[in-house]
């Protein structure tokens, strides 16, 4: 078995007990998902589910449901005769993603500024301060490659208090952005960028101006897919 196959398998029925709250299919669903879009199980691998379930004591059944909703997801993949395998992500489907997060998340600025309390907005300004002493000591600019970039853009789709936008954004495309991080490991120099259209982002919501934090969240995400294609285009 591979080794990163085998790295998530071995977290056993103890790591199982350590995941609060839900069922077992939400906690071996939650594992193999964080498991997935970190590499530990890395892109075109098989799901065992023999091993996983007799790794993780467990029935096959929840084991199943799991699974099913990682394939719901994104995350997975069956295929007749072969089996679950963890996704590979090309260059297109990674477009689409942007294409569809700067709609989404165009309108979940928006709704921002409508609906955060003054309490949210505190916090996220807080966030911001945050990020930007981590700029400040970063040499590398890997802002835009961590989960502090998404971690603004998950606080502010969950201020839109629209629940079917953020069930769309936090629990599907993210952790396929996440993944796709991890897959394709590209460096990019665009984190004091990103994190100044960020500042401005936040502006907007605060002066409750829903429109112009729509525009610049979409203006946001359509530079983030230039400058993907940009280092796709390199690549090639």
């Amino acid at each position: 078995m591979p080794r990163t196959e085998a790295t998530a398998a071995d977290r056993s029925a103890g790591s199982l007990s350590a995941v609060a709250g839900g069922t077992i299919p939400d906690r071996i669903f939650s594992l193999l998902r964080e498991a997935i879009v970190e590499g530990e199980i890395p892109p075109g691998s098989k799901i065992s589910e023999p091993e996983l379930a007799r790794r993780y004591g467990i029935s096959r059944g929840p084991l199943r449901e799991a699974i099913g909703r990682l394939e719901a997801c994104g995350l997975v993949v069956r295929r007749p005769n072969v089996g679950a395998r963890v996704v590979t992500m090309s260059s297109r489907q990674l477009l689409e993603i942007f294409h569809v997060r700067e709609a989404l998340e165009g309108m979940a600025a928006r709704l921002a500024a409508q609906n955060m309390s003054d309490e949210e907005i505190v916090e996220l300004r807080r966030l911001l301060e945050q990020h930007g002493q981590q700029i400040a000591q970063d040499a590398d600019h890997a802002y835009f490659q961590r989960e502090g970039d998404l971690d603004f853009h998950y606080r502010i789709v969950q201020g839109s208090h629209n629940a079917r936008i953020v069930d769309l954004l936090c629990n599907d495309l993210y952790h396929l952005v996440r993944l796709y991080r991890y897959q394709f490991g590209m460096a990019s120099k665009r984190g004091p960028r990103a994190f100044v259209e960020h500042e401005h982002i936040v502006d907007a919501i605060e002066r409750r101006d829903a429109e112009m934090a729509e525009l610049m969240m979409r203006a946001h995400v359509r530079a983030s897919r230039e400058n993907v294609e940009r280092l796709l285009a390199v690549r090639k």
